[in-house]
């Protein structure tokens, strides 16, 4: 989960090299460092602490080169020192090495290395790599040397590699792990992912595993692990540059909330044409299929995983489709039951989720269809799938997903009503008021961000708890395990989501007077009066009530210390519009306590490694 930046060009690359580790920086920051060719020497500054606080010690400024390498670390191998800090050197210190990943078989080669007289100066799995390329340099140049070295690495890797004494070369190679090449004008890219070099170039090339780059200022060519040369396609970036700033907001989290409106909107266009939902031919998947399909598994991890349970509940109630949601981590190691109708949906932000893209890999083998919903043109898991629908979402930079999550309840909910239709489950009245809700939802996304001042004063009386229960029924079970798990991320407080029914077997143990306890209760015909009954229970012990609640309700007010209204929605989509009050109260509380709430402590946005 570290992030990699290079550049190779005819001018010095420090302010581009700077400048895309602090976009990378989400990625990992344990400890930074930034590898530069001056001359025929290799010059390395690094240290623990996030850019900015190593730059003030080491003045990553006084680097110059026209060719470098830099990393963020999110430490898996070895503790966090400037040591085991990027980028890693071999023996005679010509070889420099940034990676991103795991190397299965670290031990086994380091101790091989060691025999042959090789002295390692770190704990991490990384500098085996360097090592084992100057091994092969003995009787190999350099592109040789990589391809050998990587056929003898098991594990994952994303690699940026520098040679002392061929100054104007870059090697890149992937396996497993995120990398891309950007093909400027007199210059060539490297990095862990498009916003990173998105100021400088938006053309871009997705390496695939078990690929090969060598890149000069003027040229580029991708190679197989075999050594053969691959024609690889060239793709046009359409986000702008401007789209991963922070436009005036406190936090990209902040931003990235208040551009849900934008971002179901553009999710939602084109795709709804005349009261029918049409996706692009990325899509892949024939309404002859479709129709034949009796069970669907989802997996994702995180936030997506939540967002899949959201998606199991609309299409169960509306599609009559059988559906189960698997922690992706989980499903490749149970040996999963597949028939020929089965479709397997991966969702990930990133596209790169390690456990998401190995579970994916698991259905394949079963012959089965593979649908993947994701936001990043390009990445792993589309590159994968039989189809792809794409979010829409636009770059998101803060850990803490919002806009993301968001958008794939949008798409869940649109592919449900592609469904329904298919499967005559719906009639195209019901269907048609389907599409009339979901056009709605930008705009009243847009009321419940106008009305944040509840929202703010419950964060400003009770970030100072230190435990909180969030409460939530059918469709929204999944949005109070969203919720508990935002605060727990951004604020660093410790929650729990629960099926409100369930606060009886064992939560209501824990319930006081300095207990908040958010409970999400929109107005619905299913488990509304339930849900009023849990907020007696709660209220009976001296819980601190924080509800969200539809707008015309007149009961609930009566019965919380605090409530929060939203628009009234479908049932079905109630849950896009309860989510958006508990990232505000997340954002607001971890605001409060001063954390660093783009780059919470431990966490990467993107995990790709297991």
């Amino acid at each position: 989960m570290c992030g990699i930046v290079g550049v190779v060009s005819g001018s010095n690359v420090n302010e581009k090299l700077f400048n895309g580790l602090s976009n990378l920086e989400y990625r990992g920051y344990d400890s930074v460092g930034m590898c530069f060719i001056n001359g025929s020497n290799l010059n390395i500054k690094k240290g623990v602490g996030k850019l900015e606080e190593v730059h003030k010690k080491v003045d990553f400024s006084k680097l110059k080169g026209n060719i470098g390498i830099g990393h963020c670390r999110w430490s898996t191998h070895g503790r966090v020192t400037e040591k085991n800090a990027h980028p890693h050197v071999d023996c005679k210190n010509k070889v420099s090495v940034v990676h991103n990943g795991i190397i299965e078989n670290y031990s086994e080669l380091k101790d091989e290395l060691i025999k042959k007289g090789h002295k390692f100066c770190s704990q991490t799995d990384t500098e085996v790599i360097a090592h084992l390329i100057e091994d092969n340099l003995k009787n190999s140049r350099i592109e040789e040397a990589v391809r050998l070295a990587l056929s003898r690495i098991e594990g994952s890797y994303a690699l940026g590699i520098l040679f002392a004494d061929e100054p104007g070369k870059l090697i890149a190679a992937r396996n497993e792990s995120p990398l891309i090449i950007g093909i400027g004008k007199n210059e060539n890219f490297i990095a862990s992912d498009v916003p990173s070099i998105l100021s400088h170039t938006n053309k871009i090339i997705y390496l695939d595993d078990r690929e090969i780059a060598v890149l000069t200022r003027n040229s580029h060519k991708i190679f197989d692990i075999s050594g053969k040369q691959k024609p690889k396609k060239i793709h046009t970036i359409k986000w702008s540059a401007e789209a991963a700033k922070k436009e005036g907001y406190k936090h990209f989290m902040l931003k990235e909330i208040h551009e849900q409106p934008r971002a179901i909107a553009d999710t939602l266009n084109e795709r709804i044409q005349n009261s029918h939902v049409v996706f692009e031919k990325e899509f892949g998947l024939s309404d002859d299929y479709l129709k034949k399909i009796n069970r669907i598994v989802i997996v994702a991890c995180g936030t997506s995983w939540h967002a899949a349970l959201t998606g199991e509940f609309m299409l169960e109630e509306l599609a009559k489709i059988p559906t189960e949601v698997e922690y992706a981590s989980e499903f490749r190691y149970r040996h999963p039951l597949m028939g020929k109708n089965t479709l397997v949906i991966a969702i990930s932000q990133s596209g790169e989720t390690a456990d998401t893209i190995a579970a994916l890999k698991e259905a394949k083998k079963y012959g089965v269809k593979t649908l993947s919903i994701c936001n990043v043109m390009g990445s792993s898991i589309t590159r994968i799938s039989d189809g792809v629908i794409y979010t829409r979402a636009g770059p998101e930079i803060g850990v803490a997903s919002t806009k993301a999550f968001t958008t794939q309840l949008a798409v869940l909910y649109l592919f449900t009503i592609l469904l329904s239709k298919l499967k005559k489950t719906l009639n195209q009245e019901q269907i048609k008021g389907m599409i009339d809700g979901i056009r709605k939802i930008p705009l009243q996304l847009q009321t419940v961000l106008d009305e944040d001042d509840e929202i703010l004063e419950c964060a400003e009386l009770y970030y100072n708890k230190l435990n909180s229960i969030y409460l939530g029924r059918g469709i929204n079970f999944p949005i109070a395990l969203e919720g508990a798990l935002k605060l727990k991320e951004v604020s660093y407080i410790h929650a729990e989501g629960y099926p409100a029914a369930e606060m009886k077997h064992g939560p209501i143990a824990l319930i006081d007077k300095n207990m908040p306890v958010v409970v999400i209760a929109p107005h619905d015909v299913y488990t509304y009066k339930k849900v009023l009954g849990n907020i007696e229970e709660v209220k009976a012990r001296g819980g601190i009530i924080i509800a969200i609640a539809s707008e015309d309700d007149k009961l609930i007010p009566k019965k919380a210390k605090h409530t929060i209204f939203i628009p009234k929605t479908l049932y079905t989509l109630s849950s896009i519009l309860a989510a958006v009050p508990l990232q505000l109260l997340a954002y607001h509380i971890a605001d409060k306590l001063g954390r660093d709430i783009d780059k919470p402590r431990n966490l990467a946005k993107s995990v790709v490694v297991e």
